[in-house]
């Protein structure tokens, strides 16, 4: 690239703007071109969830309680929904593939809880330790760690889709939701059951224990685990090797010792600690958490304005996009005008080129941070060469301040 040792991703004679239809088809969704990669990654996800399906089901199917199965699920889906529409609303600059979203919250449902019961299995077996010494340093030592994996996994074989810190917390995040979710289900239906250490069972007994775990604690796991995506996610940014090397072990660690924490806190001092923790502990640092989830967010808003301004310099695209590739509601603007002018279709058109500057602003941005990963100029190029085809496709509003629904700039005085 020129100014950046040398390389370019393809000299642009500009975004030559014209009217949607020109050329005889339009270029394939980005989508689609992602459904096509990393197909033995997917198979292994696949056949992973489908070995903790059977593991999760068998134990399920032992515990001998349709009735209280039904009510633990239920009650354990409740705080899914807003869990998720929250790590989405953080998601909104660079959405994450929704297949993608959806192997991390299997993951944690599925792959994690059963690696993670199988772990704690043995540990009973061999060394049959004690209830603090199971819930306080073998839950989180291994819990943390069967959720983790999935975080690390994508920053081997799917690297491209993790551009920094809150993709980390994305992704940790949607794992950490699918292990709460199993995680209720068993803990709901044995509160259901009733038995030794926990009552006579029953709705109440079921109900007290969503209001501690869906209510008042929902965020939990998805809170510890999300220390792993931070150090993915800082791996992913940072130029130092020995930082690429040291932040996620550093951000498991972190997880384990705050979920060894909240599980010790409800077993010392007979659970006296339970609430103090609660209030004192881990409420501050949730939002703690969520602040700094924001604040990466608009920060991500910032560098991508400076990366695709620079591409914009370089001829890549037309100044006059950026707004309406930056900005979410000019983008949702972007959309609008384009389905009123040209239908679903159109509108296709706008979301995927506004989808592949993005990417583009985000790989860009790490070659002006100095870290571009190896293949940065095949990649660059592709995108480059994406936006050219879609470009004939797509018109974009007056630039701010105008009215949208006039007619496009280049087209005043045809």
């Amino acid at each position: 690239m020129d100014g950046a040792g040398g390389i370019d991703y393809g000299r642009s004679s500009g975004p030559s703007p014209g009217r949607p239809g020109t050329p005889s088809s339009p270029p394939p969704m980005t989508a689609a071109r992602r459904r096509r990669e990393s197909a033995a990654f997917t198979i292994f996800l696949s056949l992973a969830l489908l070995i903790g399906a059977v593991v999760m089901a068998l134990v399920l199917i032992g515990s001998g309680a349709p009735n209280a199965l039904a009510i633990g699920v239920v009650l354990a889906a409740l705080p899914v929904g807003p869990l998720i529409a929250s790590f989405l609303w953080l998601d909104r600059y660079e959405p994450e593939p929704l297949g993608l979203l959806g192997f991390a919250f299997g993951w944690g449902a599925l792959v994690a809880t059963a690696a993670a019961l199988l772990l704690q299995g043995i540990d009973q077996f061999a060394f049959d330790s004690s209830e603090l010494v199971s819930s306080a340093v073998v839950a989180p030592v291994t819990e943390e760690a069967a959720k983790g994996l999935f975080v690390v996994l994508l920053l081997f074989a799917r690297r491209h889709e993790l551009d920094g810190i809150l993709d980390g917390i994305v992704y940790a995040g949607m794992v950490g939701i699918g292990f709460a979710f199993t995680e209720n289900i068993l803990y709901l239906a044995a509160a259901y059951m009733g038995g030794e250490g926990i009552g006579p069972g029953g709705i109440e007994a079921a109900t007290g224990t969503f209001v501690v775990r869906g209510i008042f604690s929902p965020f939990a796991h998805p809170f510890f685990t999300a220390a792993i995506g931070i150090g993915v996610g800082y791996a992913v940014i940072t130029h130092r090797p020995l930082w690429r090397f040291l932040a996620p072990l550093l951000g498991y660690g972190v997880a384990v010792v705050g979920h060894a924490f909240w599980n010790g806190s409800a077993l010392l001092a007979g659970g006296q600690l339970f609430v103090l923790t609660y209030v004192f502990a881990m409420v501050p640092a949730f939002f703690v958490l969520v602040g700094f989830a924001v604040w990466a967010r608009s920060r991500e808003g910032l560098l991508l304005t400076r990366a695709l301004t620079d591409c914009a310099d370089r001829g890549y695209l037309g100044h006059e996009e950026v707004p309406w590739l930056v900005r979410l509601p000019g983008r949702r603007a972007s959309r609008r005008f384009a389905r009123m002018h040209g239908g679903p279709t159109a509108a296709r058109m706008m979301g995927d080129y506004q989808q592949q500057a993005v990417e583009l602003g985000f790989l860009h941005a790490r070659l002006l941070r100095g870290n571009a990963p190896a293949d940065f100029a095949r990649r660059g190029q592709a995108m480059v060469d994406h936006l050219r085809a879609l470009r004939p496709f797509v018109v974009f509003p007056q630039p701010a301040g105008r009215n949208i629904g006039t007619r496009p700039r280049w087209e005043a005085g045809r």
